[in-house]
C-alpha cells in the first residue's frame, strides 16, 4: 500500500509541478505580450529568484489570498489579466504629453516671432512702395521734360532734313536735265559714227571688188560651180534613183 501510495503521490506532485510550470509560462507570455503592446522593455533579474524575503512574501501571499474557496470562485469567474504596470504607461503618456506641450509652446513662440517679423516686413514694404511711387512721380516729371526736349530736337532735325531733301531734289532735277541733254547729243554722235562706218564698209567693199584677187577668186568659184553642175548631171544620168 505504501509503495502504491508513493507512486500515486509522486505522479500527482509531478503533474502539479508541470501544470504550475506551464501556467507560469502562459502568464509570462501574456505579460510580455501586453508589454510589447505598450512598447515597454522588460528586464529579468535572476538573482531575485533566490531572495528568501521575496519567497517568504510569496508564501504569505499564497496563504492569505489563494484559499480553496477563492480558488473555486476564480475558476468559475475566470477574470481577465489586467494590464501590467499601468503607472509606467501613464508616466510615458504624461511624458509624451509634456513633450508635445513644450513643442507646442516653442511653435507658438516661433509663430509670434514670425508674425512680428512679417508685420515689420509689411511695414517696410509699405514704406518702400510709397518711396517708389514718389520716385516714379519725380522720374515721370523728369522724363516728360526730357521727352519734350527730345521732341523739339527731333522737330528741328526733321525740318533740316526736309530742307536738305528739297535742295537735293532741285539739284537732282537739274542734273537729270543735263543728263538727258548729254544722252541726246551722245545718241546723235552715235548715229553719225554708224553712218560713217556704213559708208566706209561700202567703200572698202567696192575697193575689194575692184582688186585682181577678188576677180580671180570669183572666176575660180564660177568654174567650180560649173564643174559641180556637170558632175551632178553625170550622176543623174548613171544613177538617177540616187
Amino acid at each position: 500500500m505504501l509503495d502504491g501510495l508513493q507512486v500515486v503521490v509522486r505522479g500527482e506532485v509531478e503533474m502539479e509541478l508541470i501544470n504550475t510550470a506551464h501556467t507560469n509560462v502562459l502568464l509570462l507570455r501574456q505579460l510580455f505580450s501586453q508589454a510589447e503592446k505598450f512598447y515597454l522593455r522588460l528586464q529579468s533579474d535572476i538573482s531575485e529568484l533566490e531572495n528568501r524575503d521575496l519567497l517568504e512574501q510569496v508564501a504569505e501571499f499564497e496563504k492569505t489570498d489563494f484559499k480553496t474557496t477563492n480558488k473555486i470562485n476564480q475558476e468559475t469567474s475566470k477574470p481577465k489579466l489586467a494590464p501590467l504596470n499601468e503607472g509606467g504607461v501613464s508616466e510615458l503618456l504624461n511624458k509624451e504629453i509634456t513633450r508635445l506641450q513644450e513643442e507646442n509652446d516653442k511653435l507658438k513662440a516661433r509663430l509670434r516671432t514670425l508674425e512680428s517679423q512679417a508685420m515689420s516686413a509689411l511695414d517696410e514694404k509699405t514704406k518702400a512702395e510709397r518711396a517708389l511711387k514718389d520716385l516714379q512721380k519725380v522720374q515721370g516729371e523728369q522724363q516728360l521734360a526730357a521727352r519734350s526736349q527730345e521732341i523739339s530736337c527731333l522737330e528741328d532735325t526733321v525740318a533740316a532734313l526736309k530742307g536738305d531733301y528739297e535742295r537735293s531734289l532741285t539739284a537732282t532735277a537739274a542734273s537729270q536735265k543735263d543728263l538727258q541733254e548729254n544722252l541726246i547729243s551722245a545718241k546723235h554722235d552715235l548715229l553719225r559714227v554708224q553712218e560713217q562706218l556704213a559708208m566706209a564698209e561700202k567703200e572698202l567693199e567696192k575697193k575689194f571688188q575692184q582688186t585682181a584677187a577678188y576677180r580671180n577668186m570669183k572666176e575660180i568659184l564660177t568654174k567650180k560651180n560649173e564643174q559641180i553642175k556637170d558632175i551632178r548631171k553625170r550622176l543623174q544620168r548613171y544613177e538617177p534613183n540616187e
